[in-house]
């Protein structure tokens, strides 16, 4: 019979990093701040003993029983016992919390603990746990302290290892931070003490459930219909888009919106440091970066996934970011028959992104000459889509540009699209509306040869 288990065991066999970095004396081991604890409380913090006892005999069991050879369904098989053992033995819970005391005991046995619930609620967009007593949440653009906590650093760093371990990756006191994902392409990173002083910090930026497509930017006001008509056409019709924006602002939901107008028939080769793209055309490529082994070898970054692609005959190529080095071989791509191609980058501005792409440039190590440099973005480069997150929480497109070439030594370019705020309603929401800048974009034409439809009403300010 296989045994379950070293995970289901992970309790008793956790490794002496944890423990170091769990012990009261540990630099930055932070104490349960006691104000905290009372204010965040949850009713099922009450049978905190009671799961404590209901968990540690459901282990005993499944060490003793469970086969992987014979269960179907693992979570299932763990599920099943507990209600069992709930059931069967000597647990004074009320009938109308014990389904929630299986669902917390579940995950502390095989998912992710506390954070299995936020993770569920579709709601919450992203989740921060800064030190094992205090995880803030992102719910619909508004910041808020949760009701959930770990029960101490050994414990959040359990959970941690659960999430980067089956990546193949590590995070120790040698190699204090991480990027990982989780099954359903959420992003996550961790930093943990000695940098981290207030305790094992994680940020968790969920991947959405449900695909979202134009129409749902459009619903939530985060783009026209006609700034979406026209991102429509420039993918179709093969042209080089890259989306800036701050951290948070949507960059890589937009991306993914926007690879999904790249016709079926085309090969797609995706690069990420976390792969989050979840594309829906069948003739997919995902490349995903490799960081450094625990003896500092085996590091495989975007740079290097890019030269690779070049090889794959690819149709498009798509960068999960640029932000490094790596800008140079993507322009170089762009110009050299890779067209259609997509990227993101952060910056504050149309203009702001081009600065950057020159200083990402420059890191590539290459001695060219600034006008040379910018004349391999502006000729690369066609369509550059500002995302922002607002001070409400709120993320917009605030101006779609393009790119029309150089005059001297400076790259040109004109705003096709703006988000013109008015102001703020009752509630603190901004108030604003999408319109055109009456310029006609110069690429026009060669989305028409390509077979897009665009009219110029798009474009008009009076329309």
């Amino acid at each position: 019979m296989a045994g379950l288990l070293e995970l289901l065991n992970e309790q008793k066999v956790r490794n002496s990093v944890a423990e170091q970095i769990a012990s009261p004396q540990a630099a930055g081991s932070p104490e349960p701040p006691q104000l905290l604890q009372e204010e965040t409380q949850e009713p099922a913090d009450r049978y905190i003993a009671l799961k404590a006892k209901l968990q540690a005999e459901s282990v005993t069991y499944l060490n003793e029983n469970y086969d992987s050879n014979v269960a179907k369904d693992k979570i299932e098989f763990v599920r099943t016992t507990v209600e069992n053992l709930l059931i069967r033995g000597e647990y004074p819970i009320p009938k109308v919390d014990q389904s929630d005391v299986v669902e917390d005991v579940v995950s502390e046995i095989i998912g992710l603990g506390p954070l299995d619930r936020l993770l569920k609620d579709q709601n919450i967009s992203e989740i921060m746990v800064n030190g094992p007593y205090q995880i803030y949440v992102e719910e619909r653009g508004i910041l808020h302290l949760s009701g959930a906590k770990f029960k101490d650093t050994a414990h959040e760093l359990l959970i941690l290892d659960r999430i980067v371990s089956p990546l193949g990756r590590h995070i120790d006191e040698s190699s204090p931070m991480v990027d990982a994902r989780l099954q359903d392409g959420s992003r996550v990173n961790a930093i943990i003490p000695p940098l981290a002083l207030n305790g094992p910090t994680i940020t968790i930026r969920k991947f959405p459930t449900n695909r979202i497509s134009a129409q749902d930017l459009i619903a939530w006001g985060s783009a026209s219909p006609r700034m979406m008509l026209f991102l429509e056409a420039c993918v179709k019709g093969k042209l080089n888009v890259i989306v800036s924006g701050g951290t948070g602002s949507g960059k890589t939901t937009l991306l993914g919106v926007l690879s999904a107008y790249i016709p079926d028939k085309e090969r797609i080769v995706t690069i990420e440091d976390a792969a989050e793209l979840q594309l829906q055309q069948i003739h997919v490529v995902r490349l995903e970066s490799r960081p450094a082994n625990i003896e500092g070898k085996g590091r495989v970054a975007i740079k290097d996934l890019v030269v690779n692609a070049l090889r794959m005959r690819p149709d498009r190529i798509i960068v999960g970011e640029c932000r490094g080095g790596e800008a140079l071989d993507m322009l170089q791509a762009m110009n050299t028959g890779h067209d259609g191609s997509l990227t993101t980058g952060h910056a504050n501005s149309p203009r702001d992104m081009m600065a950057r792409l020159e200083t990402m440039v420059m890191m590539a190590g290459m001695d060219l000459p600034e006008k040379a440099i910018r004349g391999q973005i502006a000729s690369a480069i066609n369509i550059v889509v500002q995302q922002a997150r607002l001070r409400d929480g709120s993320r917009k497109i605030t101006s779609i540009s393009e790119i029309t070439g150089m005059e001297g030594t400076e790259i040109v370019m004109q705003d096709i699209f703006r988000f013109r705020q008015s102001g703020t309603d009752e509630n603190g929401r901004i108030v604003g509306e999408f319109v055109p800048t009456g310029i006609r974009p110069t690429c026009i034409e060669k989305l028409k040869l390509s077979g897009c439809m665009v009219t110029d009403d798009w474009f008009s300010a009076e329309a």
